[in-house]
């Protein structure tokens, strides 16, 4: 690597050493988030104490998606800090706020996609967020099913493939939120996700069936994953 790679570095460790030694206020912070640079607004939502309306979830949020990585994985983390607390969870319950959280929940940084599912556990007694946001998850869920059952495992591109990704984690969004999914779209799912070649994708199948159902193709499908030569798979049933 050439020096002004290094020299960059140098300058960021700097600037965020700054930023965390001087103290700012939660309007200063706000300014930062909306117009910053990366290690601005990385430093800025570490360091932001409160939610205090409608505009600071938005603002927050807006860093969520489409921002350098660094930036996206401390928003996510403060997240499940701030929708942990009853009062300010109430500033994200907005329409606009539920599908910034799906493009969330497949984010390419595992990370990010962890702590988002971990913050919106918290909506889940919302009527208005688990029938807006679950009709989506579904829908996408199912379209990404359709992808990745085009796949042919055999050949070692598969390996990255950024539907079988995104499939994982709209399947452990599913397993959170399998009380809230209507029956027949979740044993859809259930059902053509556990034939995939893909051994992750046939955990979360077998994780989601572990919460129990009665119902005779499902408990066929659970003998199946609890045969799977994939002990991931298989522990689920031990």
């Amino acid at each position: 690597m050439n020096n002004s790679y290094y020299e960059t570095l140098d300058e960021n460790f700097i600037q965020a050493l700054n930023l965390y030694e001087q103290d700012y206020s939660h309007e200063q912070l706000l300014e930062f988030l909306k117009n910053g640079n990366i290690v601005q607004r990385q430093i800025a939502a570490l360091r932001l104490e409160k939610i205090t309306s409608n505009e600071d979830a938005q603002i927050l949020l807006s860093n969520l998606t489409g921002q350098d990585g660094k930036i996206r994985e401390a928003v996510s983390l403060r997240l499940c800090e701030f929708m942990s607390d009853e009062q300010a969870l109430l500033y994200f319950k907005t329409q606009k706020s539920y599908d910034v959280f799906l493009d969330a929940i497949i984010d390419i940084n595992p990370n990010i996609c962890r702590n988002v599912l971990s913050a919106i556990v918290n909506l889940k007694s919302d009527e208005t967020f688990v029938k807006h946001f679950c009709a989506k998850l579904t829908d996408l869920t199912l379209e990404l099913l359709d992808e990745v059952e085009k796949i042919d495992f055999r050949e070692k591109k598969y390996k990255t493939n950024k539907f079988v990704f995104k499939l994982y984690w709209c399947l452990e969004a599913v397993y959170d939120f399998w009380d809230k999914i209507d029956f027949d779209v979740l044993k859809q799912i259930i059902l053509r996700s556990k034939n995939i070649r893909e051994y992750t994708i046939r955990e979360k199948s077998a994780k989601i069936l572990s919460r129990g159902f009665d119902d005779k193709e499902l408990d066929y499908a659970r003998k199946e994953l609890r045969a799977d030569e994939n002990y991931y798979v298989s522990r689920y049933f031990l």
